[in-house]
């Protein structure tokens, strides 16, 4: 008896702790949403939104297991209500709850845990992810594709914007009363789904493999476009291009002992404004050259050989359909989604239109990879040496986000993965786990000396991940999961969307493959 009491009372005092615990951890969040740091501003929108839910899911499960043991311990199953796990929303924010306690919801202190975010900070998120440095490289696109150019820029915005809305849907399904019921989380639940029953976890492989390769080849360009605005800053120094992606990979060296991001977040909104700030100067020197902007150079043309390259370019600047489950479960009014993500496409459509012409227009055929290359010596230091602050504070969020899905799938389920966890019981990290991180770093830069080649890097990934991310596999989910409630037109925009993205995404991948191989030899020679 004394035994029974003794573990009820050590059981109510943890439950107490913890519910403090995170109250008082909620009410930090909900200051730094209404501060504007609640949104992602990583430009590929790799945010936070995925390794926020590793960390809340983790406290939830803990949670979770001390009301269960606390229930069969105390008072057994005969009065108090079951835990249902799984997270279902309905379209209008109402439907079942995530868990259910004793009197059949949950307590006020867990309820406020994860605080929802509204359609203008989700809205952020997105245009943070699409609205990036990376529309730097979208002059270059205009160069080899001309008006088509443009017609892609504002195609892949429709195209993005549709995928993105299909993709949401692949997440619910109809209940027993016609109402749409939220019974996947992520990305790859849904891959899993359609893979269903013969391989049901290859799909999530193939998700997870997708998303490591555009997160490392976004850590490459980091470095790539920090050694290429160095070099071009300051050119009569004796340092090469690739001595100042050596310089800018020491800096980021740090990265390798991250265990949170709370410390990058802090920096993040002030650099995505800096960048805001930097976009309206380079559109400011562009307009007043209006009077020497080439008209006669923008033309109906393509060239056959690089403008498959600015397809992945323009494909990889909207990207952002790997974390939109997670962004659509955390809104306060899930139906909102569909109208926040026309008017944030529709803006990054015109601004990116706009950008890239008025650039293109002043330098013409002198267009550079990356456009603030262009500028008077006089203005150009200082422009870059904000964008490779940028760059630099922008490299942690995508490493640390693929450090935790290479160390979920190969270090962190115990035996189901090939290798023991990367930390000890103390919370630590092991040595083969800093060694994980460091080979990252390292890898990063060699890639970035060996191809130091900002457009092809780029139009490579937006072929190869970004395509199959952004294009290919939401349509095809939809197609598999939902196909008999489509009506002819849905399923001929998803056939559509995927036969023109296969095409699209073999041939940027073919010649950008080309072209780094080119350049790697090149580099190898020298």
């Amino acid at each position: 008896m004394a035994t029974l009491i003794r573990g009820k009372l050590s059981n109510k005092l943890t439950n107490a702790a913890n519910a403090v615990s995170n109250k008082s951890q909620a009410k930090v969040s909900g200051m730094f949403a209404r501060m504007g740091f609640q949104a992602a501003t990583d430009e590929e929108g790799l945010g936070f939104a995925a390794c926020d839910d590793l960390d809340y899911d983790h406290r939830q499960g803990m949670q979770m297991d001390i009301m269960t043991s606390d229930e069969m311990g105390g008072e057994g199953s005969g009065d108090g209500g079951t835990l249902d796990g799984d997270s279902h929303y309905q379209r209008d924010g109402t439907g079942p709850p995530h868990s259910t306690s004793k009197d059949g919801g949950l307590p006020d202190e867990l309820s406020e845990v994860r605080p929802k975010i509204t359609a203008w900070e989700a809205g952020w998120n997105v245009t943070n992810a699409i609205q990036g440095m990376f529309v730097l490289g979208l002059p270059y696109a205009i160069l080899h594709g001309g008006y088509l150019g443009l017609f892609l820029i504002i195609f892949a915005a429709v195209v993005c914007c549709y995928t993105g809305k299909i993709l949401i849907s692949c997440l619910y399904e109809e209940d027993e009363d016609g109402q749409l019921v939220r019974v996947r989380d992520s990305y790859v639940d849904i891959a899993n789904a359609c893979c269903m029953p013969r391989f049901p976890a290859l799909g999530g492989h193939i998700v997870n493999v997708a998303q490591i390769i555009e997160l490392v080849m976004t850590c490459i360009l980091y470095v790539v476009v920090s050694g290429n605005l160095m070099y071009n800053s300051f050119p009569n120094m004796p340092i090469s291009q690739k001595s100042w992606a050596i310089i800018a990979t020491a800096a980021l060296l740090p990265c390798a002992f991250l265990k949170n991001l709370k410390a990058v977040s802090k920096f993040s909104l002030l650099c995505t404004m800096a960048h805001f700030v930097i976009n309206v100067l380079v559109i400011a020197y562009c307009l007043s050259r209006a009077r020497d902007w080439a008209w006669d150079k923008v033309k109906f043309y393509i060239d056959v050989k690089k403008f498959p390259i600015s397809i992945g370019i323009i494909v990889f600047s909207y990207t952002s359909q790997i974390f939109l489950p997670s962004l659509e479960g955390n809104m306060q009014k899930p139906s909102e989604f569909h109208c926040m993500m026309n008017w944030t496409h529709i803006a990054a459509c015109i601004l990116k239109g706009l950008f890239a012409l008025v650039a293109y227009l002043t330098w013409a055929d002198d267009t550079k990879e990356v456009i603030t290359d262009n500028l008077p010596s006089t203005i150009r230091a200082v422009v870059n040496l904000f964008l490779v602050a940028k760059a630099l504070l922008s490299y942690p969020l995508p490493f640390f986000a693929a450090v935790e899905v290479l160390e979920k799938c190969f270090f962190n389920d115990g035996e189901r993965t090939i290798f023991p966890d990367c930390y000890g019981g103390d919370g630590r990290l092991k040595s083969w786990g800093l060694t994980l991180r460091c080979s990252l770093v390292v890898f990063t830069l060699l890639m970035a000396i060996y191809v130091p080649h900002f457009a092809l890097l780029m139009g490579l990934t937006g072929s190869l991940t970004g395509a199959g991310l952004c294009f290919l596999l939401p349509s095809l989910f939809h197609l598999k999961l939902l196909w008999r409630k489509l009506l002819w037109h849905q399923v001929f925009f998803d056939v559509a969307i995927f036969v023109i993205g296969g095409i699209c995404s073999i041939s940027g991948f073919i010649h950008s493959m080309e072209g780094l191989i080119e350049a790697f030899h090149n580099n190898v020679e020298e």
